[in-house]
């Protein structure tokens, strides 16, 4: 057996049935065995869209999602990819091609050093210089991308280990030292017991949840506990948003920058924060030294470095969260909270409504909200429309709103959409995106005609690179320096280009009638929907102030509530 047959089948044993691609120089030798494995390649028009494909399929699945890439150039195009799958904590395993060792660190033809590249985007990476090491690396990999705190992992291995005839093939063997500190950490019952109490005093409580929910399978369900047996309203992260039902009285809506004016105020007013599976960024806290000034925080997290990395906190707890949150919902039951704190929270409920000469892009969401159903997986790219898809667009479950958030990826959404649908042939699958993001991945509209997959693209159009627009508006002075994108296709014609189905919607009723139509049926569509190109993204919180600080529909408009 050769080296790569040997690769493909220690993934088959992994249960990998998809792979995204693109063949090159030195992995030639892998795909020449492809027809003898049971793994469908899907062949990807750019290394990044492999890397988000991969990454849409792990997050929508919880499984790993794998790509190929040759050496070089194809495999320093996945370290967008990647890097967007390792700010989000989302297993990836990566496997690219290199130059035959006698070749390496001699600047050969498209010789780069990917592991050495990669070592600050992934969460472990490897050489292989031996074929017959192929099954330990595969199995640790596998492991390491899944356990604790999820993320990207990536493989290089020559092009004479593919080809290295295999003398021996051993069981996998995970090292000792890797199983160790992977773990998953024991609840600390004593820190539990300081979370308890500070919980059964707190008067004006609040729940923030992360992307940690989301990961760690079936905690959304004592999350929900929690929450209701208790009274306590819950907030939400970008990452964490599916992990609460979005039509309960207790749910407040995503906090940060372009959080609800009620999540934000909520943060800034209760008296214990009980934040579960988050890291504290930037975008969420705002100003940090004032962020929940009034609360004793209670901070959860599998990842034991996060804890007081950001934000300083009370209770530090290192566990899962679907450990935490069972045991809280068992021994958590019936605390008096102030019954005013949810009639404040409620007072600081809005919906900013402006007048504008094209579509609305809040009423554009409303509509795609309605239409969004436990079958429903939304992904979006990033900028204005995903802030927008944020705060209006509500999934019933985890796992059911796909975003780059930390590294906040445009042309992340096309592809992993693909990964989406290719992983959840049974789903509807609708991708909201802008025009400046499509256009940086639009290649991969191929695969969506090749692989007939019925995606919705709906794609928010102002004309502009929005969200930098807006921040040219209201921070420097109206200089909309290079951010117009006057000189953009026919999409309609693009659409049918690609042969798939293309409509222009420029009025309220035609975009009610349209998008239900699309969702409805079982064909790819692209809607360029025609917004606003001057509407911006309200409430906002402007960097470097804090929570209560809150912008409302107008320029330097506060909108502070004074409850509290």
């Amino acid at each position: 057996m050769l080296g790569s047959e040997l690769l493909l089948k220690c993934l088959e044993e992994k249960q990998v049935k998809l792979v995204f691609g693109i063949p090159g120089g030195v992995v030639i030798p892998l795909y020449d065995v492809l027809k003898k494995s049971n793994i469908k390649h899907i062949l990807t028009r750019h290394e990044q869209g492999a890397a988000h494909a991969a990454d849409g399929y792990a997050r929508s699945t919880g499984k790993v999602g794998v790509c190929f890439a040759t050496s070089g150039p194809g495999a320093t195009n996945l370290l967008t990819g990647l890097a967007t799958a390792y700010m989000d904590s989302s297993p990836v395993v990566a496997i690219t091609g290199q130059v035959a060792k006698a070749f390496l660190g001699k600047d050969s033809f498209q010789e780069a050093d990917t592991v050495g590249l990669s070592q600050p985007v992934t969460k472990h990476n490897y050489l292989v210089r031996d074929a017959n090491e192929i099954p330990d690396i595969v199995a640790e990999a596998f492991y390491i991308a899944t356990h604790g705190r999820p993320g990207p992992v990536l493989i290089d291995i020559p092009k004479d280990v593919f080809t290295q005839e295999v003398s021996e093939i051993r069981e996998p063997k995970i090292r000792k030292h890797i199983i160790t500190k992977l773990e998953k950490p024991v609840l600390n019952e004593i820190q539990l017991g300081k979370a308890l109490e500070l919980l059964k005093h707190s008067k004006r409580p609040l729940i923030l949840a992360g992307g940690g929910v989301t990961q760690a399978e079936g905690s959304y369900e004592f999350l929900r506990q929690v929450a209701m047996n208790n009274e306590i309203p819950v907030a939400v992260t970008l990452m964490g948003k599916g992990v609460f039902p979005a039509d309960n009285p207790l749910f407040l809506g995503m906090v940060g920058m372009h959080g609800t004016t009620e999540a934000n105020w909520a943060i800034q007013n209760c008296d214990c924060l009980l934040a579960i599976g988050i890291r504290f960024d930037d975008r969420v806290t705002g100003k940090l030294e004032e962020f929940a000034s009034k609360a004793k925080k209670i901070h959860v997290d599998i990842d034991a470095a996060e804890i007081g990395k950001n934000c300083a906190v009370d209770v530090p707890i290192c566990a899962d969260s679907y450990d935490f949150l069972k045991m809280l919902s068992q021994k958590l039951r019936g605390i008096k909270i102030n019954k005013d704190w949810l009639k404040q929270i409620e007072l600081n409920k809005s919906i900013q409504k402006v007048s504008h000469s094209h579509l609305d892009p809040q009423e554009v969401m409303a509509t795609i909200n309605s239409l969004v159903d436990e079958k429903t997986i939304v992904v979006t790219d990033v900028g204005q429309h995903q802030m927008w898809a944020a705060l209006f667009v509500h999934p019933h479950y985890p796992r059911g709103f796909i975003t780059s958030g930390g590294l906040g990826t445009m042309g992340f959404g096309l592809p992993a959409a693909i990964g989406v649908q290719m992983a959840n042939p049974e789903k509807k699958v609708v991708l909201i995106t802008g025009d400046g993001s499509l256009q940086m991945n639009i290649q991969e509209l191929a695969l969506i005609k090749q692989w007939n997959l019925p995606i919705k693209i709906f794609l928010i159009n102002n004309g502009y690179l929005g969200m930098v627009r807006q921040w040219q508006e209201l921070f420097f002075n109206e200089n909309y320096a290079e951010t117009s994108l006057e000189a953009g296709p026919d999409w309609e014609k693009l659409a049918q280009a690609y042969g798939i189905k293309g409509k222009t919607l420029r009025t309220p009723y035609e975009c009610k009638e349209s998008l239900n139509t699309a969702i409805s049926s079982r064909e790819p569509w692209l809607m360029d929907i025609k917004v606003d190109p001057g509407a911006n993204v309200f409430p906002m919180v402007p960097a470097g102030c804090s929570l209560d600080q809150i912008w409302g529909s107008w320029k330097n408009e506060a909108h502070v509530s004074s409850l509290g």
